[in-house]
């Protein structure tokens, strides 16, 4: 369980010295107040989606841009290789697996795979000090075997936490200080210095933006702190992950706002799909099918990946896959070989496509994304020359409701993710496998976004008997009960017990059912962490 609000970490000292949170404050009080207004004009134009005055398209004032040629900075030296990149939490363990797993890179994240616990933020920290400085080691207290870093290890990159979340445990003139800012600046702050002694650079990935003045933020933010710290101007180089709908049209402008910083985009597929759900969820006419069969294959999703492709390499910047959430599974060849051939056939098209390198979430994976990247690459390291000027995307394409079928098992199937995860979550691990894929807040709030728009239509669901049937709040409910007390025998009594599984299911109960859709599950969620 999460440990109690009340509980120091024990780096806390070690990360937040007087100095640290110095810095800290001095980017808070300078860049909040903006963000605070962002934030709201997020609001505003979401108000005018839900209202129908406003229709996603490509920006007019910010056509000179598109149609203007520029290039991002030169991409340093040790990102040029991205063919595979791995993705998990700070904790101690994973971040010795996963730069020791044989990929290019490991992205340490401190967003959709953390449960944002104050243990977890400030240990996430002093481990990545320490891996940085390649003093980490860990023990495993069962097994005894001990982890060390690999002479070769990935280049790594860091997720500070989205815009929209706060960091209660730091408050700055009385109010919490914005979470990305104590991410990304605390990881600035004590390993600039020595990446670049080490020929490496302190690396981001960004996420969630939803246009391109929420990039001109973050530049601003990068430029300060680099100022603030005397570094060169461009030494904090960042991707950013396309996982937002608006984000979709406005990829130029994002690369030409962060043109000094920025080495790439990426396409965060899962977050993608939620926000899809959660922008058009006033449209009754743009109602998803099963989570399942919404695919990479779908028209509005290659749209999406072949845009970003051509968007990218035409201003000199990668663009990146995304995660094949598949894990290995043991014991059984039939179902691991049939997840193993999912994983290559997602990364043949991806590097078939164009892309620069894919994400993993498993070490195990590795080795399969790059033997497909290894073939298609080449003796190349990336695929910046792959212009695909065959690609023409509209707004229509982006905005093409995928084709599929709603069905009692998708809803089955959604609860149980819910419901699993946020017990997890809710017990401070935010990285969960569950029925053989790894699961993260994306894949959570495409599981209850969907069962809002669902419920919020009264959409017709094909029953296990094989007729449609309105979902109504009663029949959901009774689902949910169902699928509670399966998971109750699945896991067992004294797991179930033990974990907040109780408080999960209510929490995926309200958000699916509220009147109005929150905007992120997270929000809700945090004031729920180290509650004794």
């Amino acid at each position: 369980m999460a440990l109690p609000a009340t509980t120091a970490p024990a780096d806390l000292d070690r990360v937040l010295t007087p100095a640290a949170r110095a810095f800290i404050e001095d980017l808070t009080r300078r860049f909040r107040p903006a963000l605070k207004e962002l934030l709201a004009a997020r609001a505003v134009r979401q108000a005018r989606l839900d209202a129908g005055t406003e229709r996603l398209d490509f920006l007019a004032e910010t056509a000179g841009v598109r149609s203007d040629d520029w290039k991002v900075a030169p991409i340093p030296r040790d990102l040029l290789d991205r063919r595979v990149e791995i993705t998990g939490p700070v904790d101690r363990k994973m971040i010795i697996n996963a730069l020791n797993s044989g990929a290019q890179v490991f992205m340490a994240d401190f967003e959709d795979s953390l449960s944002p616990t104050w243990e977890n933020v400030i240990a996430g920290q002093g481990n990545l000090m320490d891996a940085v400085r390649r003093k980490i080691d860990y023990t495993d207290p069962v097994s005894g075997k001990s982890y060390r870093l690999d002479a070769k290890t990935a280049v790594l990159l860091v997720r500070p936490r989205g815009l929209h979340l706060e960091e209660r445990h730091f408050l700055v003139d009385g109010t919490p200080a914005p979470a990305p800012l104590v991410d990304f600046g605390l990881y600035l702050f004590h390993n600039a210095r020595e990446l670049l002694d080490r020929k490496t650079g302190p690396y981001y990935y960004l996420p969630k933006l939803q246009g391109h003045r929420e990039a001109r933020w973050w530049n601003g933010v990068m430029t300060h702190a680099e100022t603030a710290l005397g570094l060169q101007v461009g030494t904090a180089r960042a991707t950013v992950l396309i996982e937002t709908l608006p984000a979709a049209f406005e990829m130029d402008e994002i690369l030409y706002e962060l043109r000094d910083h920025i080495v790439g985009l990426n396409c965060g597929r899962w977050d993608y799909i939620f926000s899809v759900i959660k922008t058009l969820k006033a449209d009754r006419h743009h109602v998803l099918p099963d989570r399942a069969q919404v695919t990479m294959a779908a028209h509005c999703m290659r749209s999406y990946t072949t845009l970003l492709i051509k968007t990218c390499h035409r201003r000199g910047a990668f663009a990146m896959g995304g995660m094949a959430a598949q894990i290995p599974i043991k014991g059984d060849d039939a179902r691991n070989n049939a997840a193993l051939e999912k994983v290559r056939a997602d990364k043949r098209r991806e590097a078939g496509d164009g892309h620069d390198g894919t994400w993993v979430a498993h070490p195990g994976l590795v080795p399969v994304a790059l033997e497909v990247f290894n073939t298609v690459l080449g003796g190349k390291r990336n695929q910046l020359d792959v212009l695909r000027e065959d690609v023409r995307v509209t707004a229509a394409d982006l905005l093409t409701v995928p084709e599929g079928t709603r069905t009692e098992a998708g809803l089955r199937h959604n609860i149980r993710v819910g419901i699993h995860y946020l017990a997890a979550w809710l017990s401070g691990n935010g990285c969960v496998p569950v029925y053989d894929l790894m699961e993260d807040a994306a894949t959570a709030e495409i599981c209850r976004s969907q069962v809002w728009q669902w419920l919020h239509y009264k959409v017709a669901v094909t029953m296990e008997s094989g007729r449609p049937e309105p979902l109504t709040e009663a029949v959901f409910l009774n689902l949910a009960a169902e699928e509670y007390a399966a998971i109750r025998n699945e896991v067992g009594d004294e797991r179930f017990i033990a974990a907040p599984y109780a408080r999960a299911r209510d929490l995926f109960v309200e958000l699916s059912t509220a009147g109005e859709f929150v905007e992120f599950l997270t929000l809700p969620a945090y004031p729920m962490l180290e509650t004794p």
